[in-house]
């Protein structure tokens, strides 16, 4: 095979916000696995907004995969690494079951049928984002990695189903996969959206910027979270990894952070005072609530 000195990445659900941070990280850094990036592609159903300052080629598409043709269009260019972050978040994915199953299955199935179809020894390693989603009470205290895969929602159940797909595409040598189970990101930057785990970061963003949040869950709740950067540096790790040592286990669950609500709403009493911590209003959901318990906590 021909080789390509500088890195081709791709990263679909680029205009998140764990894809935006990628990028800029991408960027400051200018290489992954020891070699140099050439050309950084970002993906996602909106306009994705790339580094201000990088020093090599960014393009931004707009692209639904699961739309027939389009994640072909991608892949075209045969990327040495895909980030595949794309997806339809938890409560909207329990909200809407077709567009769920559309976004976090068909989209995702596209994308690793797209790659298969170049074949000629094409193996891009790709990184996927999962999440602790797929797992669901009864859990132990502690995930461990032999835990079973029980979701109890609609999200949890697409990923776990987007898991099989690439360990068995890995296995038959279509691409070369790793899947992160990324914890709740929390504090997430910028607006609410239609997470059921968004309240974690809205009850210290909002208070803090001023504004009323709402918390939809008792204040013993306990979750499991990871930062934004965390998050940025998982996927990376996973994009160099020796998948040798994984054999067929390609899916890792990250460490995090375990806390209460009422750790957490202490921890910006101490930061912000009482007045901030005023502005959360407590309205209990029971379908939130009842998405959050299945959750691990540990």
């Amino acid at each position: 095979m021909f080789y390509c000195p500088w890195m081709r990445i791709l990263v679909t659900g680029g205009a998140g916000m764990v894809g935006v941070r990628l990028a800029e990280r991408l960027a400051r850094d200018g290489v992954l696995a020891d070699r140099p990036v050439g050309h950084l592609a970002l993906a996602d159903i909106v306009e994705p907004s790339g580094p201000v300052l990088a020093d090599f080629a960014v393009d931004t598409v707009v692209a639904d995969l699961a739309a027939e043709g389009v994640s072909g269009e991608l892949i075209a260019d045969r990327p040495d690494v895909v980030f595949h972050l794309a997806a339809v978040v938890s409560g909207a994915a329990e909200a809407d079951l077709e567009e769920g199953y559309r976004g976090n299955l068909d989209g995702t199935r596209a994308l690793f049928e797209s790659i298969r179809r170049i074949g000629r020894g094409y193996r891009p390693r790709v990184v996927f984002a999962s999440s602790i989603a797929v797992f669901g009470a009864p859990l132990p205290e502690v995930i461990g990695d032999d835990q079973c895969l029980t979701p109890l929602t609609s999200y949890g159940t697409q990923k776990a189903i987007a898991e099989l797909l690439l360990c068995d595409y890995s296995r038959r040598g279509f691409l070369d996969g790793v899947a992160i189970r990324l914890p709740t990101i929390c504090v997430r930057p910028g607006r609410p959206n239609r997470a059921a785990s968004g309240f974690f970061s809205s009850i210290i963003r909002e208070p803090l910027n001023g504004e009323e949040a709402v918390l939809p869950v008792p204040d013993d709740t306990r979750h499991w979270h990871a930062s934004p950067r965390s998050a940025v540096s998982f996927l990376l790790r996973a994009a160099v990894i020796d998948t040798g040592v994984l054999e067929s286990r390609r899916c890792l669950t990250m460490p995090g952070v375990s806390v209460t609500v009422a750790e957490q709403v202490e921890a910006l009493r101490r930061v912000a005072g009482d007045g901030v911590v005023g502005l959360i209003r407590r309205e209990p959901d029971e379908t939130i609530r009842r998405i959050v318990a299945g959750w691990p906590r540990l």
